[in-house]
């Protein structure tokens, strides 16, 4: 059996709890106790050291532990530093070094909504009438970190994210995540014929806001495969894959598990539809030698603004038939009990989260979700 951890913004709040403990009764805390919201329990997080840098300042770290979860995060330390104040809001919260900031959101630190609520909720029932508190969260290991994720593909640089929307950490890549995802499909498969799968979290957000409707969102994470097929089984009969082009274009290679540890084509898709739409020789190769595939993305962009061809809807249209086209194929080579007649339809984004291009099958979907 797999073991769950709990998600950076809980260890981030756990810190800042046992920081404020400090100044409150200066003495240091070894457990701090966190209401993780969502779900309805308490966490009990070990704090490595609480120290007291003024009359009015205290630092403490803990460290993180997202369980038997393939998270470069594991054990990185988690430093919150709360200081009294006198004016503004209550509980006021900045991002220190390591914490990522969000390029398409006027530099905003990326310490999103549910990192927002679990701070607030539990420091402010911490605090008496009247006190009031900066709360800074700094990631020593953050920067260095974040160059090993796809957090730039989404805008965010310098750091990582405090992103979530439970404190639960599930092992994603184990079989014991499937199972979870497999019960939250066959919930929803009882109600809609029609479903929206979400690799992460940023698609499940882009998708709330293009106005679909939430109940008919499911996260896959990266099994894909058994998801499609699954969803078949049940009898759903119409799937949009809604995702990150770096992530959702491997389906177009026949990839189905989308960890990048298990295999990784992207750019020998990108290129061989680049070589398909007839690019020259020198471009499908800059594109192959791109270092990702935001960039390969960036280099057919620029493309088409020096020459005014259309390539990027070129490559992008024929990535996007051929995923639904292999998704469909893939569900009827494995579905033994299903209907293999899913119609599958495929939205890919970019790292602006903004629409590259719809599949044909995917225009026609949008209509009834949205």
């Amino acid at each position: 059996m797999s073991r769950s951890g709990y998600t950076l913004p809980v260890f981030a709040c756990a810190a800042a709890v046992a920081a404020l403990h400090w100044l409150h009764d200066r003495k240091p805390l070894s457990i701090a106790s966190v209401d993780l919201i969502e779900p309805a329990q308490i966490a009990e997080i070990p704090i490595q050291q609480v120290a007291g840098l003024s009359e009015n300042t205290a630092l403490a770290i803990t460290r993180s532990d997202p369980g038997d979860n393939l998270d470069l995060t594991k054990d990185t330390p988690i430093w919150a530093l709360v200081e009294w104040r006198e004016e503004g809001e209550t509980v006021i919260i900045k991002g220190g070094e390591g914490i990522g900031r969000q390029m398409n959101a006027d530099d905003k630190p990326a310490i999103y909504a549910y990192a927002q609520r679990l701070l607030q909720e539990n420091l402010q029932l911490m605090l008496a009438p009247g006190e009031k508190i900066t709360v800074t969260i700094i990631l020593p290991q953050g920067r260095s970190l974040a160059v090993r994720t796809s957090n730039s593909a989404f805008g965010v640089v310098e750091g990582l994210s405090l992103l979530g929307t439970t404190g639960i950490s599930q092992p994603l890549s184990t079989p014991d995540q499937l199972a979870v995802f497999r019960a939250q499909l066959q919930n929803k498969a009882s109600r809609f014929e029609s479903l929206v799968f979400c690799i992460g979290e940023n698609g499940l957000d882009l998708a709330r806001k293009l106005g679909i409707n939430p109940e008919q969102l499911v996260k896959t994470a990266n099994w894909l495969g058994p998801m499609l097929v699954e969803a078949d089984v049940l009898g759903v009969k119409e799937i949009l894959l809604f995702g990150y082009h770096g992530k959702l274009m491997k389906l177009a290679g026949g990839i189905f598990h989308t960890h990048h540890y298990l295999a990784d084509g992207r750019r020998e898709i990108l290129a061989a539809h680049c070589a398909i739409a007839g690019l020259k020789s020198p471009d499908i190769q800059a594109v192959f030698n791109s270092a990702t595939a935001e960039a390969a993305l960036k280099y057919l962009k620029s493309l088409d603004a020096a020459t005014g061809s259309n390539w990027v809807n070129q490559v992008y249209s024929a990535i996007a038939e051929t995923i639904d086209v292999r998704s469909q194929e893939y569900i009827q080579r494995h579905s033994e009990s299903g209907t293999g007649v899913t119609v599958c339809g495929s939205i890919l984004f970019d790292r602006d989260r903004k629409i590259i291009v719809k599949s044909k099958t995917a225009g026609l979907l949008t209509g009834k979700l949205c």
